[in-house]
């Protein structure tokens, strides 16, 4: 008789490894792999035997058919969701603890109900009770919203069915099991068998299904990577708790566009929307030494934000390269080539860089601006640009100190003019751009970014 091998499954990430170690092949997480039974399979003979050819057609004679979104009256939610939420879909809404996860979603379900639309709030994690006290925050319509305190699958499912609400909201997914499966909540099969089942519910009954789910320490959602491919759109709540700024980010949509962003600002009374965030930035901003305004764009919509950087005399033997809103790595790429073709050694000294705000920002085009702020920093001199405005910039950077293009050089400059940030030093675009200060290398950006302003927006003439 063959032996029966176990698995060991990671809890964090799903990875399968046929042998335990302490450390999870996939994610890197310590003392996650937990051992399981191989899951039963059918022969392959059995699994052949009797399956029926599909018919495929060509797509243009599948029918189009119109799907009208329901909008959440939250305007910066439906931005990022693509104009609403689509009947039938699964939308999983990630963030840290204390983010604001539930107050969107709660401010969301009332307004729809508000307009007679039947919801329901499911909590796995507090009480009726507990819900209402945060309810009674967010006005008189968050308060019409039906809740239930349960975390029994299959109570949610038979109450989801009888119900037939047009939003429903799973707070959180990691709490919810499955009387008949083994494991606790949260480990690898239960979320996936929670998640299957409600999107086959979520479809065949045309509800609108948002699973809350937790993150893990590195900002990454938790749970098995599954969990994102069975949804239809992703989001991912940022932001610090400490901070009233947060950014809700689409990672993955189906009926929309990706990296959209949503700004909003915390309050007593709930999540209000932030419809100009650069305006909130670039008024923080200073133009003190360390510091220069990033024109970035975050989906389809330019937002400024303040970059700050700080270089000060080291003391350890490995020096501390300390970021927050950023990539480290990519400030050690930029920091190498700001040594190799910019003629600033960093090597001795520690360089924190920080996104004002609580903002994050993954785009290439930030590299100059970070790349300029920490020259700033190091030589002492403030980049102050016409009218003692902070200086503005975009631009990705080459590792042969060239500075390459970025998407929508027009939108970025216009959205630095508006706010009398221009000129603005960015890559060339091969074409006359009113407000650009084209800078083909590095060493060219720090020699326009250290030079004495000039009043008239510049173009892209040689």
């Amino acid at each position: 008789m063959a032996r029966i091998r176990t698995r060991h499954v990671c809890q964090t990430c799903g990875h399968v490894a046929m042998a335990w170690t302490g450390r999870c092949p996939g994610c890197g997480e310590w003392n996650t792999l937990v051992e399981t039974a191989p899951e039963p399979t059918a022969p392959a003979k059995a699994r052949q035997k009797g399956t029926a050819a599909a018919t495929p057609l060509p797509l243009r004679q599948v029918e189009a058919t119109q799907v009208a979104r329901m909008r959440t009256g939250i305007n910066e939610l439906d931005r990022v969701l693509g104009g609403g939420i689509v009947p039938g879909s699964l939308v999983l809404i990630g963030g840290s603890p204390g983010i604001g996860k539930s107050t969107l979603t709660g401010m969301a379900l009332g307004n729809l109900q508000e307009r007679g639309l039947d919801t329901l709030y499911v909590s796995g994690e507090e009480s009726t009770a507990q819900v209402r006290l945060r309810a009674e925050r967010l006005g008189a319509a968050a308060l019409e919203v039906r809740a239930l305190a349960e975390s029994s699958l299959e109570t949610i499912l038979a109450t989801i069915e009888a119900e037939k609400p047009k939003v429903c909201v799973i707070d959180s997914i990691q709490t919810m099991h499955r009387a008949d499966m083994n494991g606790a909540p949260g480990s690898v099969g239960q979320v996936r068998e929670a998640a299957n089942a409600l999107a086959e519910l979520a479809k065949r009954l045309d509800i609108a299904v948002i699973l809350v789910g937790h993150v893990t320490k590195d900002g990454s959602l938790a749970g098995p990577r599954v969990l994102e491919h069975l949804v239809d759109c992703v989001l991912q709540f940022e932001g610090e708790k400490e901070r009233t700024y947060r950014t809700l980010r689409a990672i993955k949509n189906r009926f929309g566009a990706t990296n959209e962003v949503g700004v909003f600002e915390m309050r007593s009374g709930g999540l209000t929307e932030v419809s100009d965030p650069s305006a909130r930035f670039v008024e923080e901003a200073t133009g003190a030494l360390g510091s220069v305004v990033l024109a970035s764009m975050e989906g389809t919509r330019p937002v400024l934000v303040e970059v700050q950087a700080l270089v000060s005399p080291s003391e350890l033997e490995v020096p501390r390269r300390v970021v927050n809103g950023i990539d480290r790595n990519r400030l050690s790429m930029i920091l190498a080539v700001l040594s190799r073709h910019g003629g600033i050694s960093l090597g001795s000294a520690d360089v924190f860089v920080n996104v004002v705000g609580g903002v994050r920002v993954d785009e290439p085009g930030a590299d100059l601006a970070i790349a300029l702020a920490v020259a700033s920093a190091q030589s002492g001199q403030p980049l102050v640009g016409s009218g003692g405005r902070p200086r503005a910039c975009f631009g990705e950077l080459g590792l042969t100190g060239d500075l390459r293009y970025v998407g929508h050089p027009d939108r970025r400059t216009a959205e630095a003019a508006k706010f009398g940030l221009a000129p603005v030093i960015g890559p060339p675009v091969g074409e006359s751009l009113r407000g650009l200060s084209p800078s083909p290398t590095l060493r060219k950006a720090l020699k326009t970014a250290f030079s004495a302003p000039s009043e008239a927006p510049l173009s892209n003439a040689a």
